[in-house]
């Protein structure tokens, strides 16, 4: 590895840096600095109000909730059967690499969403991101394995697929909602390029950035050309628990040929800090030798050399809260839920109060209106990057996300993301009101 001096601490000593180039050239990948970047335009303009932070909203955190989870869990172990030592390995040992909650996690799943599979089928990890990576790094075997996109996406997968060095290719995302035919093209694309491409990642519900939801054809669609093309979709699912109404169906609880690995976390429904997520991976794998095994056992090998474990007692305290709520996480959160859903309507209100329809069509901007979660889209007449955001939240007190981010291969000059989980409704009101001087002004600019 290359180094070179840069400063001299004595006449004896000389510091050597590390050279950026012999670094992974993951490391000067932008995808990587965009949440760095959001964080510090956070922290320069403290008294802007963001609509940039895509979490929980901290007035449903009881900091005592936490010791009644703990309890109900180490009460659930002991009627099962558990000795004190027994309950003390499991609290302070490492335990299985694969989670010691599958159990109730697959009673849940069950229960809220017709997800009816084997404990051994989960894997939880710490948060949907090891997730992310557990499942591309086991599905690409070699350089010509891609992974497909919904684009746009989470940075998440994309910074992912970055840092294991999977290609990744883009599916277009239309403003009338997702594309089987796009899919079939890509899929297409990529095999007349000699790639493979091994599957397709998709937020079906109240997606992180665009907000949008795929309706129930759509659904239907992308299980059939899974099915033919012999690929997988990895389903990621944050949002539907914080989420007023009914859900659709998830594509896993559709899968009947086993064609989707679904990823889930409790860090909207229980708690972020916890970083507690899960796969659901009931594929069959195959080895040489004609062995057979679930691709949830892959997944928890890889885990071991990452993690080793989910942390006991974030699993205790996810435990407990399910098992508080019957495993029903649709009764747990149904007062954040309603929250979340109203906080999405002020914004959409306050928007169309402060940017008119007659005013809005003038200066050429438009949104989206989700039915839940957490997210969604502006489109504006100026390019919104970020020395666009760094102007609005300078000069005009309002901090959002430049929607390019999440664009894997372009895209989204023209367009920001709004999250409205974690602001009030007296910060909705004001915050609009900010965005909508600065989209006048920007666009006076432009």
């Amino acid at each position: 590895m290359g180094l070179y001096p840069v400063l001299e601490e004595s006449p004896e000593t000389v510091v050597q840096a590390l050279r950026k180039d012999d670094l992974h050239p993951s490391l000067s990948d932008p995808v990587l600095d965009t949440m760095t970047f959001l964080n510090e335009v956070t922290h320069r303009f403290p008294d802007a109000i963001s609509f940039a932070p895509g979490r929980p909203y901290d007035g449903f955190f009881d900091t005592e909730q936490i010791f009644t989870y703990l309890r109900r869990y180490l009460d659930h172990l002991a009627a099962q059967g558990a000795t004190e030592q027994d309950i003390r390995t499991a609290m302070y040992q490492y335990g299985p690499t694969a989670g010691q909650i599958r159990e109730i996690v697959a009673d849940s799943l069950r229960k809220d969403e017709d997800i009816d599979v084997p404990p051994e089928s989960i894997v939880i990890t710490v948060g949907a991101q090891e997730a992310m990576l557990l499942v591309v790094r086991a599905l690409t075997a070699g350089p010509e394995d891609t992974l497909l996109v919904a684009s746009p996406c989470y940075v998440g997968i994309t910074g992912v697929a970055r840092l294991l060095g999977v290609p990744v290719t883009a599916v277009e995302e239309r403003e009338d909602g997702f594309s089987r035919a796009d899919l079939e093209a890509a899929i297409l694309r990529e095999r007349a390029r000699g790639r493979r491409p091994r599957a397709l990642y998709v937020i079906p519900d109240h997606s992180n950035p665009s907000g949008t939801t795929m309706d129930l054809p759509t659904r239907h669609a992308l299980l059939e050309a899974a099915e033919r093309h012999g690929i997988l979709l990895i389903e990621d699912s944050p949002y539907r628990r914080v989420s007023p109404g009914t859900p659709l169906p998830t594509l896993k609880s559709l899968d009947r040929a086993r064609r989707v690995v679904h990823l889930g976390s409790f860090a909207k429904t229980v708690f972020p800090g916890a970083r507690v997520g899960f796969a659901v991976a009931d594929q069959q794998v195959v080895d040489a030798e004609g062995r057979t095994g679930l691709l949830a056992a892959e997944l928890a090998k890889i885990k071991s050399m990452v993690t080793v474990n989910t942390s006991s007692l974030s699993q205790a305290a996810v435990a407990g809260a399910l098992l508080a709520g019957d495993g029903l996480l649709s009764v747990l959160n149904a007062e954040p839920a309603a929250y979340y859903g109203d906080a999405l309507r002020t914004t959409l209100r306050a928007l169309d109060a402060r940017l008119p329809e007659a005013r809005r069509t003038a200066l050429g901007v438009r949104w989206n209106e989700p039915t839940g979660g957490f997210f969604l889209t502006v489109h504006v007449p100026f390019r919104a990057d970020n020395a666009a955001l760094t102007r609005s939240a300078q000069e005009f007190g309002v901090i959002w996300t430049p929607m390019n981010y999440f664009y894997p291969q372009g895209g989204g000059h023209q367009a920001l993301r709004l999250s409205t989980s974690y602001l009030t409704t007296a910060d909705i009101e004001e915050g609009t009101e900010r965005l909508a001087r600065f989209i006048e002004a920007q666009a006076s600019a432009s």
